[in-house]
């Protein structure tokens, strides 16, 4: 049994999870993490909000699951059936997981000293333990190949992106590793496949302003001062299609994806944007043509010049 443990601060920032495994050959039991967006029509309860967005649990179930204490807001909290649906706010929730669908790829070990483990993580797979996803994940299947309980990821990339992505592995280092991640001490280059345009003048600088969208997991362009930035460079084409250079100087969800709709070429097999399409979740064609092909940067600890290339190439 794979068990999530939160322990609530009273910090507004995400509570730190650790894992615990447990052998069972039933199930799996594990806490999940649940931004409640800010949306125009919002529900009235956490419980309202929660039968909606998973209408495949009854709602008798969700009930079930609140007379058993197993929802919480981000102080440790126990909710009830009644209580306020709050936007902005997070709820954390346990589930249990009878089966789940393989991920047929394999990630590749690039690097790995004392502090840190470098990966190449293929598509389709998620990086930690949420929604329909324990074992399947990064995360979990690192933990079983090093036996490394307190392996962390340091940043993320979405389950639909492939390429390079750094993980701790030791607590007593991990946060100098996730503050040079957030003073922004790190050049990613990504690579991307997506429409030619032969109108297009590159390089491009892109400044934009995104928001949480609707559904909350998408993202959108609004007025107001720019939070997110991507340079954008053209690498070759076939006049149908291009491989293009990205390089973001902020981090937020979905911003290549977005910017490159912006300039009305999405990425390749994007299942968010411009339209929203659902794809079943054993569907593996048509990975997203978007790579994290090199991160670079100066290891905080032992003052060298760091750089890893993925091994996967997005071809034409």
């Amino acid at each position: 049994m794979l068990f999530f443990v939160a322990i609530f601060t009273k910090h507004k920032h995400l509570p730190f999870f650790s894992i615990l495994n447990k052998t069972t050959s039933k199930v799996n039991f594990y806490l999940i993490v649940d931004f409640l967006a800010k949306i125009t029509t919002a529900p009235s309860s956490v419980f309202e909000y929660l039968c909606q967005e998973f209408h495949h649990i009854s709602s008798n179930e969700w009930q079930q699951r609140f007379e058993d204490g197993l929802i919480y807001d981000a102080l440790g909290n126990q909710l009830t059936i009644q209580s306020a649906y709050i936007a902005e706010s997070h709820v954390f929730y346990y589930r249990f997981l009878a089966h789940e669908i393989h991920v047929p790829f394999e990630h590749h070990i690039l690097f790995e000293n004392e502090h840190l483990l470098v990966v190449d993580k293929p598509h389709f797979l998620t990086m930690s333990p949420t929604g329909q996803y324990v074992q399947e994940t990064l995360l979990v299947r690192l933990k079983k190949q090093t036996n490394n309980e307190f392996l962390t990821p340091i940043h993320r990339l979405d389950r639909e992106t492939a390429g390079v992505v750094l993980f701790s592995k030791k607590v007593e280092s991990r946060g100098i590793y996730q503050q040079m991640f957030a003073e922004r001490n790190v050049q990613k280059t990504y690579h991307a496949i997506a429409p030619y345009k032969k109108e297009l003048n590159f390089p491009f600088n892109i400044q934009l302003r995104m928001e949480k969208g609707e559904p909350f997991y998408i993202m959108k362009i609004v007025d107001g001062t720019p939070n997110s930035e991507t340079e954008i460079q053209l690498l070759e084409h076939n006049n149908t299609w291009a491989k293009y250079l990205l390089n973001p100087k902020t981090g937020k969800q979905h911003q290549l994806r977005v910017h490159l709709n912006s300039l009305d070429i999405a990425i390749k097999n994007d299942p968010f944007y411009p339209i929203l399409k659902h794809k079943d979740d054993a569907d593996f064609s048509q990975p997203l043509q978007l790579l994290a092909k090199e991160i670079s940067f100066t290891d905080p600890l032992l003052f060298t010049q760091m750089q890893f290339k993925s091994q996967f190439e997005l071809t034409l």
